[in-house]
C-alpha cells in the first residue's frame, strides 16, 4: 500500500479526500446550525476536525479506496466509497461515545457528515470520469464519427458504454424494433424509432454509419437490418458473433465490417450442455484430422467442455503446429496432445488408442477436394476416405472406444465425383461395423462451411480484391452453407445422440445460389455490379449443380433436436465391408477410369463420370459381388 501511496495520481487524490473530508465536517454544522455555528462550537469543531479527518483517511487507506482509477470510476468504486465512509462513521461516533472527551459534538452531524462525504467524494469521481470522456458538457462537443446502433438489447447497451470512450465513434441514436424502448435513453443515447426508420434518422442526424449490434436475434432479423443499410448506402458495421463474445475471445467494441458470412450467417445452435458435459468432460477425447477447418474447430468446441485430455491427430505437421499455437493462448486445464499420424497407419492407431483410450473419436480427417480427387488421384481418394476410416473405426471397436463419430458430406448422396462415393463407402463401412453391443458408430452428414479450406468465399475475395473477374462454373449452381462453429457444434450433438449406426443429417437451412452469393460480396466491398465482371466457366470435373443432403431412396426421421434428423439409407454388413476393402486394395494399379467403373458397383447410386469411353464387363463383376 505504501508504494501505491507513492503514485502521484494516488497521492492527488488521497489529498483531495482529506480536503473533502474537511469541507464535509464544516459543512455538517453550518447545516446543523443553520450557516451561523455559535462560537464554542465552532471552536470545538476545529479541534475535533483534525482527529476526525485523520481517522477517517486511516479508514479509507485501510480499506483499499485508492486502488481504484477514477477513469473508470462505476459502481464498484461508489460501494467502496459506501464501506469505507460507513466504517469511518461509525468508528467515530463510537470514539465520541466511548472515550469521555470535553468536545461536543451535536448528533446530527455524525450523521450529516457521512452523507456529505459520500456525495462529495463519488461526485467528484464521476464528474472527473465524465470529464475523461468527454460527457461533462453534452454530446455537441464529442469527437468522432457520428454512428448510428442498430438494436438496443444487451449487446447493443455494452457498445454503447465501450463507445463513449472512443474518440473515433460518437454513437447519436439507438434504433430497435421494440416499442417498449422507443424515447429511452441508454448512457445518454436514446432510441430514436424502429429500425426501419433508419433512413430518415440518419437523414435527420446527418449520419454515414451504422453498426448492427444484434449479435444474438434471429438471422433474418440481422440481415434485414444489414441489407436495409446496404440500401442507403451507409457504411455498415457490425459486432462480433455470440460465440465469440461468450467465448471472451473478442469484445464488444471490436467492431468490423459487415462480411457475406454474416449474410449468410444462421441462428444459434441450442445445444444439450448438460449431456455434452457428460460425455466429454475429465474423459479423453481424439479428433483427427485435427488441422483441418472442421477438425480445429471441434477441437476449440470440445475443450469448452473440459475434457482430461485431447489428443489432436493430424498428418500434416504445419496444421498441427497452428493448431498448438491457436489453443496455447488459451489458459485450457486440458491436457493437450499433439500427434502426427496416417490414418491408415493401424499400428500407430492402436497403440494411441491402447495408451489413452478415449471415451469418443472425431474422425474429421478426409481428402475433400472434389476436382483434385476426380483425375489423378482416385486410389488415393479410396484409399485415405475408407481404408483410413475403417483402420481407425475397426481399432476403435477392438480397443472398446464408447462412440466413433465419422464426419460425412452431403457429397455423398447420389454422388457424382469420387471424393462423394468415397464418403458413401465411409458411411457404408462404419454401419458394417456395428454391432448391437460394443462402439457406436455415428455418421454426421452436412454441407459446406463458410471460411473452410477449399471455400468460394476466400476466393470470390480474393479476386475482388484484385479487381475480378469472379470466376463461377455455372450461373445456376447452388449449394448448402454453415458456419464452421454451428457444424462443429451439430457434429458434437448428433455424437452425443447416436445410438449406434445412424446417419444424421444437418438442417442446412435454404441453398444459396453461388452467383447471389457473389454478388452480395461485391456490394459489400463497396463497389457497384458493373465494376467487377463475373465469369461464367462451366462444371469442373465431378461437380454437380445442386447438393443433395438425402439420396432419392432414403427417408428421414425426426430427433429431438430441430436442427438433427436421421436418414434411413441402405447399409452394409462386415462381409461386405471386407470385399470392399479387398477390391480397393487390389485396384491400386488399375487405370482410373475403371475404377470409376467398378466404383459404381459398390455405390449403386454414384454416377462415374469418365473422360474417355472404356467398356469392361461390370455385370459380370457386380454378378462376382454380395452386395447386400
Amino acid at each position: 500500500m505504501k508504494k501505491t501511496l507513492m503514485n502521484p495520481r494516488t497521492f492527488f487524490a488521497l489529498l483531495h479526500d482529506v480536503v473533502v473530508a474537511a469541507i464535509a465536517w464544516v459543512a455538517a454544522h453550518l447545516l446543523r446550525f443553520n450557516f451561523s455555528i455559535p462560537d464554542s462550537y465552532f471552536q470545538e469543531m476545529l479541534q475535533s476536525m483534525l482527529w476526525v479527518v485523520a481517522l477517517q483517511v486511516g479508514v479509507f487507506i485501510t480499506l483499499g479506496l485508492y486502488r481504484g482509477m477514477w477513469r473508470f470510476a462505476s459502481v464498484p468504486d461508489l460501494k467502496r466509497i459506501f464501506l469505507a465512509v460507513g466504517s469511518a462513521a461509525v468508528l467515530v461516533a463510537a470514539v465520541f461515545f466511548m472515550v469521555k472527551t470535553a468536545t461536543v459534538v451535536p448528533r446530527s452531524v455524525l450523521i450529516l457528515d457521512p452523507l456529505l462525504l459520500i456525495l462529495m467524494m463519488g461526485g467528484s469521481r464521476f464528474a472527473y470520469r465524465a470529464w475523461k470522456e468527454n460527457q461533462l458538457y453534452g454530446v455537441s462537443l464529442r469527437q468522432g464519427n457520428p454512428v448510428i446502433i442498430l438494436g438496443a438489447g444487451d449487446a447493443a447497451v455494452a457498445l454503447v458504454k465501450d463507445l463513449a470512450r472512443s474518440t473515433q465513434w460518437h454513437v447519436v441514436a439507438m434504433l430497435d424494433d421494440d416499442a417498449t424502448m422507443l424515447g429511452r435513453e441508454i448512457f445518454g443515447v436514446k432510441v430514436k424509432g424502429a429500425i426501419q426508420q433508419l433512413d430518415a434518422v440518419r437523414q435527420r442526424l446527418g449520419v454515414a454509419h451504422v453498426i448492427v449490434a444484434m449479435p444474438s436475434a434471429y438471422h433474418q432479423k440481422r440481415r434485414q437490418a444489414i441489407e436495409l443499410a446496404n440500401a442507403l448506402g451507409l457504411d455498415v458495421l457490425t459486432v462480433p458473433a455470440i460465440d465469440d463474445l461468450m467465448s471472451g475471445k473478442v469484445s464488444i467494441s471490436q467492431i468490423r465490417k459487415v462480411d457475406v458470412e454474416d449474410l449468410l450467417g444462421r441462428d444459434a445452435v441450442k445445444l444439450d450442455n448438460t449431456g455434452l458435459q457428460n460425455l466429454i468432460a475429465g474423459h479423453t477425447v481424439l479428433v483427427s484430422g485435427a488441422g483441418g477447418s472442421i477438425g480445429s474447430e471441434l477441437c476449440r468446441q470440445i475443450v469448452k467442455y473440459q475434457p482430461a485430455t485431447l489428443i489432436c491427430l493430424d498428418i500434416s505437421e504445419f496444421a498441427l503446429y497452428q493448431l498448438e499455437q491457436t489453443l496455447s493462448a488459451f489458459n485450457l486445464p486440458t491436457k493437450l496432445l499433439y500427434m502426427t499420424c496416417d490414418v491408415k497407419n493401424r499400428v500407430r492407431i492402436v497403440n494411441l488408442l491402447t495408451q489413452y483410450q478415449p471415451a469418443v473419436v472425431f474422425h474429421a480427417a478426409a481428402y475433400k477436394h472434389v476436382p483434385m480427387m476426380e483425375n489423378g488421384n482416385v486410389w488415393e481418394a479410396l484409399s485415405n476416405n475408407v481404408i483410413g476410416t475403417h483402420t481407425l473405426a475397426s481399432a476403435c471397436k477392438d480397443a472398446g472406444i464408447e462412440k466413433f463419430v465419422l464426419i460425412s458430406t452431403d457429397k455423398a448422396v447420389n454422388p457424382t465425383n469420387v471424393m462423394g462415393a468415397s464418403k458413401r463407402l465411409a458411411e457404408m463401412v462404419c454401419q458394417g461395423l456395428q454391432d448391437p453391443t460394443g462402439t457406436r458408430f455415428v455418421i454426421v452428414r452436412f454441407g459446406n462451411v463458410l471460411g473452410s479450406s477449399g471455400s468460394v468465399i476466400p476466393k470470390f475475395r480474393e479476386q475482388i480484391a484484385k479487381g475480378g473477374p469472379i470466376t463461377i462454373t455455372h450461373p445456376e449452381i447452388t449449394r448448402y452453407f454453415m458456419s464452421i462453429p454451428e457444424a462443429a457444434q451439430l457434429v458434437m450433438q448428433a455424437g452425443l445422440m447416436g445410438k449406434g449406426g445412424e446417419i444424421f443429417v444437418l438442417d442446412m437451412g435454404e441453398p444459396v445460389k453461388i452467383a447471389d452469393l457473389a454478388m452480395d460480396m461485391i456490394r459489400l466491398s463497396g463497389l457497384e455490379l458493373d465494376e467487377i465482371k463475373i465469369e461464367y466457366i462451366g462444371l469442373r470435373p465431378g461437380e454437380k449443380l445442386y447438393e443433395e443432403l438425402l439420396a432419392d431412396d432414403e427417408h428421414t426421421m425426426p430427433t429431438p433436436h430441430e436442427k438433427l434428423r436421421i436418414a434411413q439409407a441402405r447399409t452394409a454388413d462386415t462381409v461386405w465391408v471386407n470385399k470392399l476393402l479387398k477390391w480397393i486394395e487390389g485396384a491400386h494399379s488399375t487405370k482410373e477410369n475403371l475404377i470409376k467403373l467398378e466404383l459404381a458397383v459398390w455405390v449403386e447410386e454414384y454416377s462415374p463420370q469418365i473422360q474417355t469411353g472404356i467398356e469392361i464387363r461390370t455385370q459380370a463383376l457386380s454378378e462376382q459381388l454380395t452386395l447386400h
